[in-house]
């Protein structure tokens, strides 16, 4: 994990170099985040309105019991905007599009076509890293931004159907207990979580050698290895802007 650590830094610096010279090719980075995030919306939303509504489905009752109901709105968001949407989602966009970029690099790795673009004398790392890192980094917190909506707005139905919530004391509530904070770092840990998932599995897919064996077990390390480091990021997170 230390080499693997090690690898994944030295290509993340060789990226930005990449980004700062004239090389960049900025059409690839829009095809890059339409795979990326994009085509990854619909689970993201998805899972986001799922854990909301079944966030609700637990505390609900039992704030209405104890006479809380109109800390309902605020605790749900609260949990949502702060971990579940940025944690979820980017997860999501790790098995579904991490996944896919490393099956494609290490692909590429095992039939030579990285060693054709050496023998151009085109940086393989910086050509197909960087738009996919700089993509993620980029487009992730869109949709972030609105599975998070969706998230807050499945809490409201589900409470609204299961005790009869007014929506209007739901909402007072999310805005009393959301603060421009919260979203920021939200926001910040889309950032982070977008530009990591496609720097791990990149990584993973390029060091793949062998054959199409390998591709398949390559795929399978970065899916691990990238919710690994997506949950020690957002540890690490937590412990600097909640502690």
């Amino acid at each position: 994990m230390i080499s693997f650590l090690g690898q994944c830094v030295s290509n993340l610096f060789t990226s930005i170099k990449y980004l700062c010279s004239r090389e960049m090719r900025w059409r690839n980075m829009i095809s890059q985040a339409a795979a990326i995030s994009y085509d990854s919306l619909p689970i993201s939303v998805i899972i986001c309105f799922i854990a909301a509504a079944v966030i609700a489905i637990q505390v609900a009752k039992q704030f209405l019991l104890s006479g809380a109901d109109t800390y309902i709105g605020g605790s749900i968001a609260i949990v949502i905007i702060r971990e579940i949407a940025p944690g979820f989602a980017a997860l999501a966009i790790g098995a579904r599009a991490g996944t896919s970029i490393a099956a494609e690099i290490a692909n590429m790795k095992v039939t030579s076509q990285v060693d054709a673009m050496k023998t151009l004398n085109v940086n393989p790392v910086g050509y197909y890293f960087t738009p996919r890192i700089v993509a993620g980094a980029l487009t992730v917190p869109f949709v972030v931004i609105i599975a998070g909506f969706i998230g807050v707005l499945g809490g409201l139905l589900v409470s609204y159907l299961t005790i009869g919530l007014h929506p209007n004391r739901y909402i007072n509530s999310v805005w009393l207990w959301i603060n421009t904070r919260d979203l920021y770092i939200c926001v910040f840990k889309a950032f982070i979580f977008g530009g990591l998932v496609s720097l791990v599995c990149a990584t993973q897919g390029y060091m793949t050698s062998g054959g199409a064996k390998e591709v398949g077990i390559s795929t399978t390390k970065a899916a691990i290895k990238s919710t690994v480091y997506l949950l020690a990021a957002d540890l690490l997170i937590n412990l600097v802007f909640y502690v």
